[in-house]
């Protein structure tokens, strides 16, 4: 099961959600050992009891219990969900159809059971799907310019705005309950950039629902907004979430000089509108067709961004202790199936030690949680080496019984790199210098602690309501296997062209490094690559992304065209690949 439960085909945009009612027929569960269990978590789910959920997860899925406060929130903005259909029935599987209550929003719930008396569930996924066609039925008359519908119009024309004083004005007079999180809001309007209206979905008196597109990126949404029944039909609910980009509005592919005609417009308009502050390459066969710098590496200075300048990579660095790994298991000195206490002899979890494996720490499949929250956040400065951040998590359980199921774990690539560093007698750092970095002749590429200057190294910019401040703050003393450092665009260029063509590893093991694993499902995730096909084509590489930075590496194969962007902001980088990505030549 994932860490949220349901999957959606982009982030989780918005949700202020309030009670809307659930429509449609519900279908009956199958009296199987899964349907059985099925319906008793929806029934404990549903009810949004905390008592109610603990009492269940204890009895049946103990797996879960420490997400309980996650799955409450999660529970709160979906309303909880109805069955819809069955779809496969087995035993100890059920695949069934279901509906959030709060909106139009259908899942595909994945449900198995142990085969034992009890029939423990052992694993629970849900994927966010388009309506289903059989439950695309007729609203009846469209209520033509009804409440719902202007209050959404009204709505999303002050959110486009932008403007905290309008928003505030609007929200007091129409949407009471958001008053609140206007800060969020805004926050998520400068991200965003507003949104365009694309498409009516249904329209009710007290519902209205809509598909609409992101200003700043290529992103659909389904925007549900539900107002009360009685003038002056106040909202109560406003709910927007990423849906994959619907068929009919679909991208159509560009020539490499459309491309690169178009990419430069876009860039520049992103970067007057504060979108985008960063680098971005496209090279195709190792040799770059388009580059371009935009923004500030430091606003107090005006220092601006170059190709040359060093931007913080965050969980990019994944790629390079995957790489790491993978070069030593080509050597012999690691398999795949060994566990993690084979190297950390004094790991103090010895059930963690003896069960996790390396091939469960590449693909986030080990149930070694996270090392984000209130721990790492009292002891930031003072982690300052991979042991330091064993000392502190490594006498907690695991989350779920190894191969089970993703879950994607920072703390599991801490783990790698200190194998790393156990195998090869070298620290973390001076490995990846050696035997990465300088092979593949990335020279503008480091980890060096946060406390050192670094020539050319920008400065991160986080949003803080409508405005930014930089990320100093949140930074950890130095970057970690699992994330950090600093890197250029062409150096990550020269890295895709190093891996590629075989000057890092073999292609047997380049291929196993790159290919996505069947068990970690939708997350399409490979050992330390992410893998996935757009339009046919496919891709492999990593995201990077914390309070300040963003990042993103893209190689293609089959078309030999690799993108990075690279950004001192928030937001900003994801969205050109993902852009440039939809209007790449397929051939």
């Amino acid at each position: 099961m994932t860490s949220s439960w349901l999957l959606k085909a982009g982030a989780l945009l918005l949700v202020l959600a309030g009670p809307a009612p659930a429509t449609g027929q519900v279908a009956q569960f199958p009296s199987t050992p899964a349907g059985q269990q099925l319906s008793q978590l929806l029934v404990a789910f549903n009810t949004g009891d905390k008592d109610t959920m603990r009492k269940y997860l204890e009895a049946n899925f103990p797996e879960r219990l420490n997400k309980l406060d996650e799955d409450l929130r999660f529970r709160q903005a979906t309303g909880g969900f109805d069955l819809r259909k069955v779809e496969d029935s087995k035993p100890l599987r059920l695949i069934s159809i279901v509906k959030e209550k709060n909106s139009d929003q259908f899942a595909r719930a994945t449900l198995e059971v142990e085969d034992a008396p009890a029939h423990h569930v052992t694993d629970f996924n849900l994927q966010a799907i388009p309506t289903p066609p059989e439950f695309v039925v007729a609203q009846g008359p469209e209520v033509a310019d009804s409440p719902a519908e202007r209050q959404f119009r009204a709505w999303l024309a002050v959110f486009n705005q932008g403007d905290s004083a309008a928003l505030l004005k609007f929200f007091s007079e129409n949407y009471p309950s958001a008053v609140e999180r206007i800060d969020g809001v805004l926050n998520f309007r400068a991200g965003t950039g507003g949104f365009d209206f694309r498409k009516a979905v249904s329209a009710t008196a007290t519902q209205f629902t809509a598909l609409v597109q992101e200003r700043g990126s290529d992103q659909f949404a389904r925007a549900v907004l539900t107002v009360e029944p009685n003038e002056p039909h106040r909202i109560l609910s406003v709910g927007v979430r990423a849906i994959p980009r619907p068929p009919e509005f679909a991208i159509p592919r560009l020539t490499e000089a459309q491309l690169i005609q178009q990419l430069g417009s876009k860039l520049n308009e992103d970067a007057g509108k504060d979108l985008f502050s960063g680098a971005v390459l496209v090279a195709r066969h190792g040799k770059p067709v388009f580059t371009g710098a935009y923004g500030m590496a430091n606003r107090e200075t005006a220092e601006p961004n170059k190709l040359t300048t060093r931007f913080r990579m965050g969980s990019m660095n994944k790629m390079f202790t995957a790489t790491a790994i993978m070069q030593l298991v080509q050597a012999g000195r690691i398999k795949l199936d060994d566990p993690l206490g084979k190297f950390l002899t004094d790991y103090p979890n010895k059930d963690v030690a003896s069960k996790v494996t390396i091939h469960h720490l590449l693909t986030h499949t080990g149930g070694t949680g996270d090392i984000f929250g209130p721990e790492f956040d009292s002891h930031r400065l003072q982690l300052r080496t991979l042991n330091d951040y064993i000392k502190l998590y490594g006498s907690r359980a695991l989350s779920f019984e190894p191969g089970k199921q993703w879950d994607y774990s920072n703390y599991g690539f801490i783990l790698l790199g200190a194998i790393v560093e156990r195998v090869s007698g070298q620290s973390y750092y001076d490995y990846v210098r050696d035997h990465i970095f300088m092979p593949a002749g990335m020279t503008s590429s480091g980890s060096e602690p946060e406390d050192v200057a670094v020539l050319d190294r920008a400065i991160g910019y986080m949003r803080d309501g409508s405005s930014s401040k930089p990320n100093t703050e949140t930074l950890p003393y130095r970057g970690t296997s699992a994330g950090g450092g600093y890197t250029t665009v062409e150096d990550l260029l020269r890295f895709a062209n190093a891996l590629t063509q075989h000057t890092l590893l073999n292609e047997h093991y380049t291929e196993l490094l790159t290919t996505a694993k069947p068990e970690t499902g939708d997350a399409h995730y490979a050992y330390g690559f992410q893998d996935e096909t757009i339009g046919g084509v496919r891709s492999f590489g990593h995201s990077g992304g914390a309070p300040g930075m963003n990042g993103d590496l893209r190689i293609f194969p089959q078309t030999g065209y690799v993108v990075v962007a690279l950004a001192n902001m928030d937001l900003g980088a994801q969205r050109a690949t993902s852009w440039i990505s939809e209007r790449l030549p397929a051939q």
